[in-house]
């Protein structure tokens, strides 16, 4: 979300430094992400007065410019027909970048005379498409100032990330409120006032839908509006739009784009004479396709909502409108859509069709229902204002839903749950600058939550709110109790094990890998799995369908990829979970390891004296012991099987590891070639798997 100093200065009368105002929405969680001065880009950008002009000797629609810059004058060869002597213009020296036309001036010669800089226009400095003529500054303008705050350049845009619970702030008015209740100005966002309608709107708005699917669009307000001239949009108006990443197209456009950015109220133009007979709000049929405003077809599904008139559907509801009803520069009558729709088949509309625009951002996370009329108003305003024009009354369709929320709230709350001590009213205070309704009563306060916060849950919530704008940074620092003299272990036996069997295979020369806990079918059924409980229901990758049953498939796929770029000698461990099946039980903490090249014990390094010696099983039973005896596990009195290893393993060149007759604690061996030639991995390889959960309890101690 981004938006503009001057902007959000409409909405807050404030005398806080821009930095200021970044850091105080920082801390009351308005994250945000960068801040552009385009003051700072045009600085070296000066007024310019053309002291001379005259033609160019070899191109008759040149002229040799004398400019002026206050600090020395330089020659520039200028095309631009309003060019002459005595005029004021916006000079950019060599070694300035000139964004409309992304170029980095240099010295040149243009048709054999020097040129030294340039002379703009609007649509090099992107003020405007204008570029038949460069920028003719007032002639109060002192030669050799700064550009930027004569052209409106020196507006910085800040932008932040908006949280999904917080819809309130896609709008300037939702961020200027949380600033104001921090304490950094005050509100002076104005509440749209009634336009009156001078004759009854002649298109009737329909909702159909049934009882169940009611939800999908419960309220849908719209008024004509005739007679108006689609003429450009103001020049404020434009500089907020480009400002914030958008491109100027005409003003009904830009007044919608406006009012989205402003008030978090998306909202669509018709042009009232290409619609066919009536607006219907409904779920999709057989045959609705048609072409939306990004120029691509598209066909509707039985479960989106759709607009639609009598002939079809000429949008998707909260997503994006139709090309065949839009609004054009001949446009002089317009309907003027402000609805509610679903956010769920809003979100999922937009993922089906891959549709990204700013209403559905928007309706997906979830508008102010009671600002679906006040909103209309304000685009009517704007519109009369901009266009000229006669508008209809309003007409509205279905109920808007009722969000009244009341919390019985004790302020006592604030305290127990964050530890900060607020001065008597201070909650309240805060509370009510965020728009929340405060009447004594219950066990403290009855707190109405407004209808722009539909986050707002519970008690807690409200905490937060106070807390957040209160300041986090005024928690006191309070030292944990501590019952006991000796501190106690931090770390469960499991979390213990993990650290040391870490530490003890990477002081062997292992490093250690982090791989996917999914791996393909054929991957799952190699090293005993496959079945259908560990088979995602909605997997990433087809390479990633099922839980794994070893860790090794991913080592192993690790150390292949090392070796196509090179690096024949590999040894890599990791530790992490396995699974049999989708229980709780079947769920086991592996520490596996797998070496391949000249390594043959610890460590990756080899004298280049020494002779290469492939990796074998007796590699990884050492690395399965060492990691074993950094556990505690009794490593003596350990059997060394030669039968028992999974099938994985090469037969003859693999055992086991187990205390007893039934407790298998490590499988070691050199991997069978079968498998190695399934994964398309070279081989030798030998690797071990140990299961630390078999591993027995210690002793406790005295």
């Amino acid at each position: 979300m981004k938006f503009t100093l001057s902007w959000l200065k409409e909405h807050l009368e404030t005398q806080a430094s821009l930095d200021d105002i970044v850091e105080t929405m920082v801390a009351i969680g308005l994250e945000v992400e960068s801040v552009t001065d385009p003051s700072k880009d045009f600085a070296s950008f000066r007024v310019g007065y053309v002291v001379d002009a005259k033609p160019h000797p070899d191109a008759d629609k040149l002229q040799v410019c004398t400019v002026d810059t206050g600090a020395e004058k330089v020659q520039v060869v200028c095309g631009a027909p309003n060019a002459r002597a005595g005029m004021k213009g916006a000079f950019a020296p060599v070694g300035a970048y000139v964004p409309g036309i992304d170029l980095t001036l240099t010295k040149a010669k243009i048709r054999g005379v020097e040129s030294h800089g340039m002379l703009c226009s609007e649509k090099e400095l992107e003020l405007s498409n204008e570029h038949d003529g460069i920028i003719e500054l007032p002639e109060t303008a002192e030669v050799g100032a700064p550009v930027a705050p004569l052209l409106g350049l020196d507006d910085p845009v800040i932008d932040f990330e908006v949280t999904p619970n917080r819809p309130d702030t896609l709008g300037v008015a939702g961020v200027a409120r949380d600033l104001a209740a921090a304490g950094l100005g005050t509100l002076t966002t104005e509440i749209p006032k009634p336009v009156s309608g001078a004759f009854p709107c002649p298109i009737d708005i329909d909702l159909d839908f049934d009882a169940a699917t009611a939800d999908a669009c419960p309220a849908f307000a719209g008024r004509v509006v005739r007679g108006l001239t689609n003429v450009p949009s103001p020049v404020w108006m434009q500089k907020r739009l480009r400002a914030i990443g958008l491109r100027p197209i005409n003003a009904l456009v830009d007044i919608t784009n406006y009012v989205t950015y402003d008030r978090a109220r998306p909202l669509h133009v018709y042009d009232a004479d290409k619609i066919k007979g009536d607006i219907h709000a409904r779920l999709g049929r057989e045959g609705d396709d048609f072409t939306a405003l990004d120029d691509k077809n598209y066909t509707a599904m039985p479960e989106m909502c759709v607009i639609a008139d009598d002939g079809g559907a000429i949008g998707f509801a909260g997503v994006m409108g139709g090309k065949s009803t839009g609004s054009e520069a001949d446009t002089t009558n317009v309907f003027i859509e402000s609805a509610l729709f679903d956010q769920r088949r809003t979100a999922q509309t937009g993922r089906a069709t891959g549709i990204e625009s700013d209403a559905r951002y928007r309706f997906e996370r979830g508008v102010d229902p009671a600002f679906m009329v006040p909103g209309l108003e304000l685009a009517t305003k704007l519109i009369i204002e901009i266009c000229g024009g006669e508008t209809s009354e309003i007409y509205v369709a279905g109920n808007i839903p009722d969000t009244d929320k009341v919390i019985d709230f004790d302020p006592a709350q604030v305290k127990r749950l964050t530890g900060l001590t607020l001065e008597q009213g201070e909650t309240t205070k805060i509370l009510e600058a965020l728009g929340f309704g405060c009447t004594a009563g219950g066990k403290g306060y009855i707190v109405a939550s407004p209808s722009w916060r539909p986050d707002i849950e519970g008690p807690a919530c409200l905490v937060e709110e106070v807390a957040r704008i209160a300041g986090f940074d005024r928690l006191p620092a309070t030292p944990m109790p501590r019952p006991h003299a000796i501190a106690r272990p931090v770390l469960t036996r499991a979390q213990d094990r993990t650290r040391l069997v870490k530490r003890a295979l990477a002081a062997r020369g292992l490093t250690e890998a982090v791989t996917w806990s999914f791996v393909s079918r054929a991957q799952a059924e190699l090293f005993g799995g496959g079945a259908e409980t560990l088979r995602l229901a909605n997997p990433i990758s087809s390479a990633l369908s099922d839980m794994r049953p070893s860790l090794l498939p991913g080592l192993i796929a690790a150390i292949g990829r090392n070796v196509d770029r090179g690096l024949g000698d590999v040894a890599l461990f990791e530790v992490g979970p396995q699974y049999a099946g989708d229980q709780p039980a079947e769920q086991s903490t592996i520490a596996s390891g797998a070496r391949r090249g000249a390594l043959g014990g610890p460590g990756s390094a080899r004298h280049w004296s020494e002779k290469a010696k492939p990796v074998c099983a007796f590699d990884a039973k050492a690395d399965a012991l060492g990691a074993l005896k950094a556990c505690g596990a009794p490593v003596d009195s350990l059997a060394v099987n030669a039968n028992g290893a999974p099938a994985w393993y090469h037969p003859g060149r693999s055992g086991t590891l187990s205390l007893g007759p039934k407790t298998v604690l490590a499988a070691f061996g050199e991997v069978h070639p079968r498998i190695l030639n399934a994964l398309d991995v070279t081989g030798p390889i030998a690797a071990f798997e140990i299961n630390l959960d078999a591993l027995p309890a210690p002793r406790a101690k005295a």
